[in-house]
Formats: C-alpha cells, sequence, structure tokens
C-alpha cells in the first residue's frame, strides 16, 4: 500500500457543499502496470478508477458495500470495468489494453479517442442487501470526468463538479493522478455558486497541481479559500480479492464431467486460471484438479 495515495472528504458554506479530493498516483501506476496498458487507455482506465473511487467516497457507508462503474464505448478500449469497496480498494479492466488514439495536441492524451463518444456508463452499487442499485446514462463526452458528472446530475440528481486526470510521462510512466469532486447539497445563492464555479474553472489541471507538490488537503484549498470543513481521510489502494482458493470454486463451478475431460486431455504441466481484474496467473496440475474433484464428492 503506498504511503503517497489517499482520499480526504470535506464540507464547506455550512455544509451545503461537500467535497472529495483525492491523490491516486500509484494506484493507476499499478493498473498501468497489471494491465501494459497504452498512455491514453491509461488514462482512460485510471480515470474510471478515480471517478469510482470519488463515487464510493460520496456513497457506500460500510467497509465491506462495493461499488462498479461500467464504461462501454465505441472506441477501440472496448470496456472498462472498475470496482471499489468501502476501504478504498480498486481494481479494474480493460478490453484492449493496447487501444491507441493520436494525441489531441502535445501532452494531452486523447481519452475519448480511445473510449468512444456513444455509448454508456453504469454505476452499480451493492450495499450487502438482497438488491443491488444501478443507475446508467449515455456517455456524455468519453473523457470520463465529465460523464460521472453528468450522470451525478441525471441519475441522482446532484450537481456535481468533477475534475480528474492522468499525466503519462514521455517514459510512458504514471507521474501522476489525482482529481476532486464538488457536489452541491442545496441552499447556495448564486454569487455563492458562482464563485465555487469560477474558481473549479480556473483552477490549474489536477495533475498539474500534483506534479507541483500539492495535496488533496491543498487543491480544496483552492476551491474553498474562504476555508472548509476536513473529514475523514484514508489510504486508497489496488488490491485484488482473487486467490488460488477462489478459483477452486470456479473450477468446481465447470461441473465433473469438464473437469474431467480437462484432467484427461491436459497436455501442459498444468493449467492456467487468470484472473481479468489483476492479470494474476494460477496453475493447477491434473492431480490437484483431481484433488478437487475428489474433495467435493
Amino acid at each position: 500500500m503506498s504511503d503517497r495515495d489517499y482520499m480526504v472528504r470535506a464540507t464547506a458554506l455550512g455544509e451545503r457543499v461537500r467535497a472529495f479530493a483525492l491523490d491516486a498516483t500509484d494506484v493507476v501506476a499499478e493498473l498501468q502496470a497489471r494491465h501494459d496498458t497504452s498512455a491514453p487507455v491509461t488514462a482512460a482506465l485510471g480515470r474510471t478508477a478515480m471517478g469510482a473511487l470519488l463515487l464510493a467516497a460520496a456513497s457506500l457507508k460500510e467497509e465491506e458495500q462495493l461499488l462498479t462503474a461500467d464504461v462501454r464505448g465505441n472506441g477501440p478500449v472496448g470496456r472498462i470495468v472498475v470496482t471499489v469497496n468501502g476501504r478504498g480498494e480498486v481494481r479494474g479492466l480493460v478490453g484492449n489494453p493496447h487501444a491507441d488514439a493520436p494525441d489531441v495536441r502535445p501532452g494531452k492524451l486523447n481519452v475519448a479517442g480511445v473510449v468512444g463518444t456513444e455509448g454508456y456508463l453504469a454505476v452499480t452499487r451493492d450495499l450487502g442487501m438482497r438488491e443491488t442499485y444501478q443507475g446508467m446514462v449515455e456517455l456524455h463526452s468519453g473523457e470520463i470526468g465529465e460523464d460521472f458528472a453528468h450522470y451525478l446530475l441525471k441519475s441522482e440528481q446532484t450537481p456535481s463538479g468533477v475534475g480528474i486526470g492522468v499525466f503519462v510521462d514521455g517514459a510512458g510512466r504514471t507521474a501522476a493522478a489525482g482529481g476532486y469532486m464538488v457536489q452541491i447539497l442545496g441552499g447556495l445563492d448564486d454569487n455563492e455558486l458562482a464563485a465555487i464555479e469560477a474558481r473549479m474553472a480556473a483552477l490549474p489541471h489536477p495533475t498539474a497541481l500534483l506534479l507541483e507538490g500539492a495535496t488533496p488537503e491543498q487543491i480544496l484549498e483552492r476551491i474553498f479559500p474562504e476555508g472548509y470543513t476536513p473529514g475523514d481521510r484514508y489510504p486508497v489502494s489496488f488490491k485484488c480479492p482473487c486467490s488460488r482458493e477462489r478459483f477452486e470454486g470456479g473450477i468446481l463451478s465447470l461441473g465433473e464431467a469438464e473437469i474431467e475431460r480437462i484432467i484427461a486431455e491436459e497436455t501442459a504441466p498444468a493449467t492456467e486460471v487468470v484472473c481479468h481484474f489483476c492479470n494474476e496467473k494460477y496453475h493447477f496440475a491434473p492431480h490437484e484438479m483431481q484433488a478437487i474433484l475428489d474433495a467435493s464428492r
């Protein structure tokens, strides 16, 4: 777990506004390394992960609750899926990690070019109850941050400003990733609302602030110079709950006949199973698969 990556919650203007900010540089670097993503896909996956982390910070109350963000655009990356729990642990997958698109301009990755501008963003919350809760909107721009703001306005009727970004340096490494979300809860007059909008519009890009050494708290100070009330601060990290034991259960779900067929036809020393969320590989030799089958009988 990185000492650098964390989320902060805050309120301002008499609790009529709530805000969140995070540094997730090492989280996005881990996602990039796990999936060997191209620069624009790193930005797309990273922005989706941070959008999900910000939504989770605003809506998950328990550590075991889950939020999943599913982006399906018409661009070459295909599908992006990110899952976050109430502890700030995140994992993600992409359909085509090597998708590419020419930069919009020097230094500006073409995220919409790999995501696409037609499709949808779906957000699903599993609160540990019998049913899950899902909201879905059409993609607004394919830039991800704007799409999360569009989702909050249309699906949850919460006017929000979302600023998230990923900076990939000349060597192809994730050098900065972070951002903020500001939600208007109601009761602001026009002047107060205009002042917040103007400060967010004038704010440098989140990655520029992080590269200058700004912390999530200092990003919020730029948005609320009159002051804000800090809430809790907690780490965010990459974590996948996959394990060998979980995949043993997956093998059993194939059914006895299929397992016996695999054992009989396997020519390699072991069957390889890969977790699509983290690319961790698990190997099961024929005698191990037979033992799993025998134990279930």
